[in-house]
């Protein structure tokens, strides 16, 4: 594999689409570590910088991701997730034939500050249960997720095992609440050194922010929950129709 720099097409974007050429026909494969940059460099005889924005830009892409320590590797096709239905992050894994799993960072009960507050229509100050959980697809860190749910309504959350189970599926075939719509944005975030170290991602790389505000059957909020996805392995998705 070569390059020419005798053609009127930058020495990254040749590389670049070399790469991309070896992921398309399988030659590397989700998972497979590509060479270093200094064996890269070698191998095409250009400069570290050439390289870097190569791999950059795929990185970018999301067609590679970085593992603090251990290299680049390459990137398991993106998951889609509509923004149409209301569904949980299992039933969205489950959907692609991934398996879904969670780790309890943390779950306390603590003073709804004003920002959660307002989002749940309760007074600064009353109690909440705070969740903050990670969630996995085949053992792979997706997203990072901070709950808000009002306290004494939604006291058992204390006692049920909230990385195997869902938290919907508790709410509606358990204790009988039906989420019926929600309010939901999404901004892209720089990662912080929290999230970064759970979603095993660079500190500083870009994020998909989501915020969720769930309403039961009775119009009542029943959850606010602030996610962070990474964005080299998500994307979301609207059909649009024009009126």
């Amino acid at each position: 594999m070569a390059v020419n720099p005798d053609i009127p097409i930058p020495l990254y974007y040749q590389i670049k689409e070399t790469i991309k050429a070896e992921i398309s026909s399988g030659r590397l494969r989700p998972g497979d570590q590509i060479a270093p940059e200094t064996e890269l460099t070698s191998q095409y005889s250009v400069s570290r910088m050439t390289v870097r924005q190569a791999v950059l830009e795929l990185v970018n892409e999301g067609m590679l991701y970085r593992k603090r320590g251990k290299g680049t590797f390459v990137a398991a096709p993106k998951i889609t997730r509509g923004l149409a239905r209301l569904t949980s992050f299992t039933e969205d894994m489950q959907a692609r034939g991934l398996k879904p799993s969670g780790r309890v960072i943390s779950l306390e009960e603590t003073p709804a500050d004003e920002d959660v507050a307002g989002l749940l229509g309760i007074g600064t100050g009353a109690p909440v249960v705070r969740l903050e959980r990670l969630r996995l697809a085949d053992g792979t860190p997706m997203a990072l997720e901070v709950g808000h749910l009002i306290l004494p309504r939604f006291e058992w959350v204390f006692s049920e095992d909230l990385e195997t189970d869902s938290l919907y599926r508790l709410l509606k075939e358990k204790h009988g609440v039906r989420l019926d719509r929600a309010h939901e944005t999404i901004e892209v975030v720089m990662a912080n050194r929290h999230e970064a170290g759970l979603l095993e991602v660079d500190p500083g790389v870009p994020l998909l922010r989501m915020e969720r505000v769930s309403f039961d059957q009775t119009g009542e909020a029943v959850e606010v929950v602030k996610s962070v996805y990474r964005a080299d392995r998500y994307k979301f998705v609207m059909e649009l129709i024009r009126t």
